[in-house]
């Protein structure tokens, strides 16, 4: 397994998952909203990864059919573990959202805040659009890189990362969104990968939650006073963990 991140800024870890599902790579947060990396580096030390095996990316690893999400989380952990840092806040754009559930599932007790940003989640009006996207936008140019993969083996990954867990969030239950007392701040989208919906049913259900504005990325000034929200929700979580 081979990881690559980049870091800037220093003071409280930051953890920034990308956005651009399977093809989630650091460059690519230059063509989000905003880059958590030059917009948040003035106050905390953010730490952001390439997810393994994005097309366009460096972090390269196992194909883990069985452990889809879980691989991901275990690259996120090892990464925090390998830079010596235990509690931390995190950001997830897109696909960041249910992996940050999974962590939230999975080390709970280390996250202090989470930020998730357009986060991606099940509508049944398009059930299967994350297979339909993955395997025709990230397995073929993933296969050519690694024949040591068949498309059979790409297909069952996405089955088992997607089909099967057809529902909510894929990486947890609404249970345990209603039980998670991590406080979430949620800035929702309205598109068929990142629905409006089921973003808002996970703020509505989370007991420590609050929402952005929406919608929040129409233009620079709303981006810049979601911003503010993101910036002094941070500010209270890491300022109580610090106090």
């Amino acid at each position: 397994m081979r990881i690559h991140y980049e870091e800037a800024g220093s003071g409280f870890p930051l953890l920034v998952i990308p956005g651009g599902g399977l093809n989630a790579t650091i460059a690519g947060l230059a063509t989000h909203a905003f880059d958590p990396l030059e917009a948040l580096s003035d106050g905390y030390r953010v730490i952001a990864l390439d997810l393994r095996n994005a097309n366009g990316g460096q972090s390269e690893g196992p194909l883990e059919v069985e452990r889809t999400w879980d691989g991901f989380t275990d690259d996120q952990l090892g990464l925090l573990d390998h830079l010596g840092i235990d509690r931390f806040l995190v950001m997830g754009f897109c696909i960041g959202g249910p992996m940050i559930w999974n962590l939230l599932r999975r080390a709970g007790d280390r996250v202090v805040a989470a930020v998730l940003v357009h986060p991606s989640g099940y509508s049944p009006a398009f059930p299967d659009i994350f297979y339909r996207n993955n395997i025709a936008g990230w397995g073929p140019e993933f296969r050519a890189r690694r024949p040591d993969v068949s498309m059979e083996q790409i297909a069952a990954f996405l089955d088992s990362m997607y089909t099967k867990r057809a529902d909510f969030v894929f990486t947890v239950d609404r249970d345990f969104v209603r039980g998670c007392t991590t406080p979430v701040l949620v800035l929702p989208d309205d598109i068929p990968a990142h629905p409006y919906a089921t973003a808002m049913e996970t703020a509505l259900l989370a007991p420590n939650a609050q929402v952005s504005l929406y919608p929040w990325k129409e233009n620079a000034r709303k981006i810049e006073l979601a911003l503010r929200h993101i910036r002094g929700f941070l500010a209270q979580n890491a300022g109580a963990e610090a106090g």
